[in-house]
């Protein structure tokens, strides 16, 4: 009898992880916010800009599924071009983070000693002013904008990340295959690159995920103080920001916006605790 093919990690992992319902509908919604944000020319109504001076403050109906704004514009709209500003910081952010902090957590992580306590200690001094302080520090000198908005969130996030590639390198230095791959005289590139990341990631895959989710905070959190994306723009926090004074008459304003980001970030929770299990060495059989 021939033997049957043998599953790649891959498929391990997302077989475990469509057995989790909520990781699973964390991902659809995600998906789902991804496209619509893609397709936002095609989808939305109206311009995010067009305004209707005559029609504002209108509450929900089917002209305007979310009400309007203060200057007439279509929430719903907004919202579904909002999406793109939002998870672009999101995704980005996370990205920068991850290749700055990964790259100086595996160098510590690797080499350990003199090399592991100066850059520890260079980020012990960044870990010191909390993440959103200092985002807000780094956008207020760079001034606001999608861009500078990224690059602070990111710088900001580099100390957790670094810490925890750091840790899992660490992890897996003794191990029998990376004596080997020495044995061998692997360049430390190389084992760095084939022989330790791929079974030290799994836990950044799962800080990676729900990191998006606090960038996506972090940004509206920007937006909010007016250091984010700028008007006329759609983010779903300056959307927040320009309906607080007018919250207790016209709540639809501030509702839609703040549903948008508490859904999103939601989704991305409950995938990122799918993923955590999912990849959890101890669940292989």
């Amino acid at each position: 009898m021939k033997k049957g093919k043998k599953k790649s990690g891959f498929s391990e992992v997302m077989g475990r992880l469509k057995k989790n319902r909520l990781a699973m509908a964390g991902l659809i919604f995600l998906i789902f916010m991804i496209l619509v944000s893609i397709f936002a020319p095609w989808i939305a109504p109206y311009g995010y800009e067009t305004q209707d001076l005559y029609n504002m403050f209108a509450l929900p109906s089917a002209e305007h599924l979310f009400g309007t704004d203060n200057l007439g514009r279509d929430i719903f709209s907004r919202i579904i071009y909002g999406g793109r500003a939002s998870l672009t910081i999101g995704f980005a952010s996370v990205i920068v983070a991850a290749i700055f902090g990964m790259t100086l957590g595996a160098i510590a992580g690797y080499y350990g000693g003199k090399v592991d306590m100066v850059i520890m200690r260079i980020l012990d001094v960044f870990q010191a002013v909390p993440a959103i302080l200092m985002s807000i520090a780094i956008s207020a000198t760079l001034g606001p904008g999608l861009f500078n908005a990224i690059l602070a969130i990111g710088l900001s996030m580099i100390p957790g990340y670094s810490r925890m590639t750091r840790a899992s390198f660490m992890s897996v230095q003794g191990m029998e295959y990376i004596e080997a791959a020495r044995a061998i005289h692997c360049g430390d590139r190389r084992i760095m690159l084939r022989h330790v990341l791929p079974n030290a990631i799994s836990p950044m895959i799962v800080q990676m995920t729900m990191g998006v989710g606090s960038c996506i905070s972090v940004a509206a959190m920007l937006s909010f103080i007016g250091l984010g994306v700028q008007p006329p723009s759609a983010e779903w926090g300056a959307m927040l920001s320009a309906g607080r004074n007018y919250i207790r008459d016209y709540w639809h304003i501030v509702l839609f916006p703040g549903l948008a980001i508490m859904l999103t970030v939601l989704s991305l929770n409950m995938l990122g605790d799918g993923l955590r299990d999912a990849l959890d060495p101890r669940l292989k059989n």
